[in-house]
């Protein structure tokens, strides 16, 4: 199934500290304009570009919601910033806020519209809802942690069910600081065809993203890592467990049977989100819009035009 390519721009994006000036890529998709409710779409990472999100845009073509996708600060289309690599005090959670705030504002949907965030693109949607900005009307959080010491603890249990002689490159690698090598790289990849994405091989528009990101990894470094369980960024400690209560607008919470975002990693929005509905696919992993990628979309639509 091919994806239509959007309509592209940029948004002009101030940030002081930057040293220089700052550029939003966005793309649209369906009858978009001001005015119309519209789904933003927030991809994971963090750091990783659009791309492995594409298939959202079924949701504006064969349902008719208009669709919008960009690409973080750092990464993708978007201008990056190899300069900041390491720089925590940069490269954190509010400058995305901020980023988010700004398109919404400068595309004339702030009052009036749905996020879906997917892997780390829901962590920053679910702080953007406990904001409760007054123009967000419906939240989707896809295959999101909602604190990254479960999250770690979930990982390394599906690594434990990884071949033995996987773990043991892993673990070498890792220790020896060498994450960076074809060996730990293809020692990582059995772990993510297990619970990252099950297609093989993976679809041309993840490997796209894949390879922007390997041209780049200021961010992904920065905040994560070198791996999806390999945590040593600034985001190790996070955590939004108590203040989720906060979020008031309906929300629709996915995740797969073989998700990397097991039950225990997502259940706390099930639980502190006063409106909150849970879908779990059975067929997927962390990649339920390309695994099972038509009732993923229905799911998502039907929420959204609920």
């Amino acid at each position: 199934m091919s994806n239509p390519k959007g309509n592209e721009g940029f948004l002009d994006f101030h940030v002081p500290t930057a040293g220089k000036a700052c550029q939003t890529w966005y793309t649209t998709f369906g009858d978009y304009k001001p005015g119309t409710r519209a789904l933003v779409v927030l991809h994971g990472g963090p750091g990783i570009s659009h791309d492995y999100l594409n298939p959202i845009s079924d949701i504006a073509s064969s349902y008719g919601i208009p669709v919008i996708m960009y690409d973080q600060l750092g990464c993708g289309n978007s201008t990056h910033l190899k300069e900041k690599y390491g720089d925590g005090s940069f490269f954190n959670i509010q400058l995305f806020l901020d980023e988010l705030d700004n398109l919404l504002e400068k595309l004339g949907i702030k009052d009036d519209y749905d996020i879906l965030g997917h892997s780390w693109g829901g962590m920053l949607a679910s702080e953007h809802a406990i904001r409760q900005p007054k123009g967000l009307r419906k939240l989707i959080i896809s295959c999101s942690p909602a604190d990254m010491k479960t999250w770690i603890v979930v990982a390394n249990k599906l690594r434990a069910e990884l071949p033995e002689d996987v773990q043991e490159t892993l673990k070498k690698h890792e220790a020896d600081g060498t994450t960076e090598t074809k060996e730990y790289e293809e020692a990582v990849n059995v772990y993510y065809e297990r619970h990252l994405c099950r297609i093989k091989p993976f679809p041309d528009d993840m490997l796209l993203a894949f390879s922007k990101l390997k041209e780049d990894d200021t961010v992904s470094m920065t905040m994560n890592g070198p791996s999806e369980f390999f945590i040593t960024g600034t985001l190790k400690e996070w955590t939004n467990v108590d203040r989720l209560h906060n979020i008031k607008v309906p929300t629709l919470l996915l995740n797969g049977k073989y998700d990397e975002a097991q039950d225990e990693c997502v259940e706390p929005y099930s639980k502190k989100i006063p409106d909150c509905k849970w879908v779990k696919f059975a067929n997927s992993s962390h990649s339920p819009l390309w695994e099972e990628r038509k009732e993923y979309m229905k799911v998502a639509a039907d929420f959204l035009r609920s």
